[in-house]
């Protein structure tokens, strides 16, 4: 009988285990140089436009930075999956019906200018800068995207993500060499890992322009390993320390290991100081999360994002208890415990959408208005959260038999 159950669990396995050699292939699989010079497509200098060639912002109200390598070869410029050898910066808007010669729609697409990296800069001065005396001057928004992304579509997220929280500074969006494609994983892990320096730099300048008063950063998925390494890299290298400036941090559906962030991100990052100072960080997690359930078996070990027990004595622990097997990130343990309160975690369990629940925030209502609320300042309080078992953490009530308009209420389409 051993024998024969040992053999049907063997057959059964057989599909997935020929399926997961082909999995990983695609994974790992290189990233082609192409067919064409990469010299070639920022010859022209659309690519690299002069100082002062003035930028019409009217129809393109939101800044991007980007790592990516232009095609600029022809009369519409496009941002391809390819490293590019320097950052460009530029405006771009929400998208927009693309037709065809017989005017029919043929998909969408994202209007954008290049700009000159010191007019960019420039431009942002003022956007930042609403008058004397306006407790909103100074304030902006980065966003930092995630794996499987292009430029299309992480720009569409950042859009989105302007309506959705109607946020009176001005938004970023950082665009990292993602490939928008699920078999890219690993090439995605390494482009992002490639683009550290570029990002830290960045935040770094933005952080200690004397016009800066707050940044608002948000990130998704893989963007997290991004974010969180280089907002250390600026409180290492901020004169006395001092980078409250980068107050609010949102990881959505973070693709970090869990352990990494309990172990050393958050010691760094949430020091009692800076929680004092107002810096806090929420984490939207999701045990629906398919996307971050497939990363958390190719590394071995959980992601933040997705609140699975590794430890079957914990889980079984919270079974016992009449409670959710779901765990989360602990929090810092100080020696003088902070005033305030640094890290919170929002559980959309409940409320989770989307064919991997991996975009709550921007996909399930009740998520959506939580995420606009804590752009905004909000910190406790915040409109249908219900407490949990551990102060720190909450989570939804799931949706009744009335549903509400997700897209309405998440501003998926631009007006």
């Amino acid at each position: 009988m051993v024998g024969g159950d040992l053999v049907k669990r063997t057959s059964a396995l057989k599909p997935a285990m020929l399926a997961l050699p082909l999995w990983l292939a695609g994974c790992i699989s290189p990233v082609n140089y192409g067919e064409i010079r990469h010299s070639e497509y920022v010859a022209d200098s659309r690519c690299d436009p002069a100082e002062n060639l003035a930028i019409e912002v009217a129809d393109k109200p939101y800044f991007f930075v980007t790592s990516r390598l232009p095609d600029c070869r022809n009369s519409d410029v496009k941002m391809l999956n390819y490293r590019s050898d320097k950052m460009r910066f530029g405006r771009f808007a929400a998208p927009e019906p693309e037709l065809d010669e017989k005017g029919k729609e043929n998909g969408r697409t994202i209007p954008f200018t290049l700009a000159h990296e010191n007019r960019w800069w420039a431009d942002l001065a003022k956007s930042m800068d609403k008058g004397p005396g306006d407790k909103e001057s100074g304030r902006v928004l980065l966003y930092v995207h995630g794996f499987r992304e292009t430029f299309f579509t992480s720009s569409r997220d950042a859009a989105q993500i302007a309506r959705l929280t109607g946020f009176s500074g001005p938004v970023i969006h950082y665009s990292w060499p993602s490939h928008g494609d699920f078999l890219k994983y690993a090439a995605d892990e390494t482009n992002m890992y490639w683009d550290d320096r570029n990002f830290r730099q960045f935040l770094t300048r933005l952080a200690q322009q004397p016009w800066t008063k707050e940044i608002v950063l948000v990130s998704h998925s893989l963007g997290a390993r991004l974010v969180l390494p280089a907002v250390e890299f600026v409180d290492r290298t901020t004169p006395n320390g001092d980078s409250s400036v980068v107050s609010n941090i949102i990881l959505a559906s973070p693709d970090i290991d869990r352990q990494h962030f309990e172990r050393g991100i958050t010691e760094e990052v949430l020091s009692a100081r800076r929680v004092n100072n107002d810096r806090r960080i929420t984490v939207y997690v999701s045990a629906k999360d398919k996307a971050l359930s497939l990363s958390d078996r190719l590394h071995g070990y959980p992601r933040l994002g997705r609140p699975e027990c590794f430890d079957p004595f914990e889980a079984a622990d919270l079974k016992a208890r009449g409670l959710p097997e779901r765990c989360y990130a602990a929090k810092s343990e100080y020696d003088v415990p902070p005033e305030k309160s640094g890290l919170t975690i929002v559980d959309t369990t409940p409320v989770s959408r989307g064919n991997t629940g991996h975009s709550d925030y921007l996909r399930s209502a009740v998520a959506c208005a939580d995420f606009a609320a804590v752009v905004n300042g909000e910190r406790e309080g915040v409109k249908d959260r219900v407490p949990t078992h551990l102060s720190y953490v909450y989570t939804f009530a799931p949706y009744g038999d009335e549903k509400p308009d997700h897209d309405a209420i998440c501003h998926r389409e631009a007006k």
